[in-house]
């Protein structure tokens, strides 16, 4: 049970000392209230049931079900959490799998608490978060292999400007500096550019940006 305000978290990973850290961490935070802990995938399943939390932050490699397949489970239930893949290796297959899972971030173990607080933060807003350390590779490996399609016409130059910026792999403050409007007004633009285009999240806009024509590889940003 979490207060006015606050998110819950659900941290699942097989390494005892691993979780202790994380409980640790988030208790810097008035924000962040972690409801529970599981040590194994099966158990993720059961208490992102049992506890509704906010967010879950789950290992890839765990024990009993992997933190891909209980995330797969966990997204299937009816209004499910925001899901977190946290992970010690970066390799691609990780990373693609995770983002066809429809995780909402994907975070390296070796990242500094503040990436971890933003990461959460960003996943109970709706928002997709991706370890600075990746972002590079996805918004690479969409440059390579889009395949031009018709854009899909209704975003207003805004919106599409907003876009332009996503597939460079702005952030939100990023994209709000740049542009000189608040942040909160970049995720208003993000939510309707995701609607209208009927995406699911910030890499599927990255991958419609390059598939549509809307950006072009080597283009600078707008």
């Amino acid at each position: 049970m979490t207060g006015a305000g606050e998110i819950g978290i659900l941290i699942a990973d097989d390494q005892a000392m691993i979780r202790a850290g994380l409980r640790l961490v988030f208790g810097t935070q008035p924000d962040l209230s972690v409801l529970g802990e599981a040590a194994d995938g099966e158990r993720a399943v059961e208490l992102a049931r049992s506890l509704r939390p906010d967010v879950v932050l789950l290992d890839i490699a765990m024990p009993r079900l992997d933190g891909l397949a209980a995330a797969r489970r966990i997204l299937a239930n009816p209004q499910p959490p925001r899901v977190i893949m946290l992970t010690a290796y970066d390799d691609d297959e990780n990373l693609d799998r995770s983002l066809h899972a429809g995780v909402s971030g994907f975070l390296l173990k070796v990242s500094p608490p503040e990436h971890l607080f933003a990461a959460v933060r960003s996943a109970a807003r709706g928002d997709v978060l991706l370890d600075p350390a990746v972002t590079g590779r996805v918004i690479d490996t969409y440059r390579r292999t889009a395949t031009p399609s018709p854009p899909v016409t209704g975003l207003t130059a805004r919106e599409e400007q907003v876009l332009r910026l996503i597939a460079h792999g702005l952030s939100n403050a990023e994209i709000a500096a740049t542009l000189s409007i608040t942040e909160a007004t970049v995720s208003t633009h993000i939510n309707r550019l995701l609607a209208k285009l009927a995406l699911r999240d910030r890499a599927q806009a990255v991958r419609y940006a390059y598939e549509s024509g809307i950006v072009r590889p080597g283009e600078p940003p707008a």
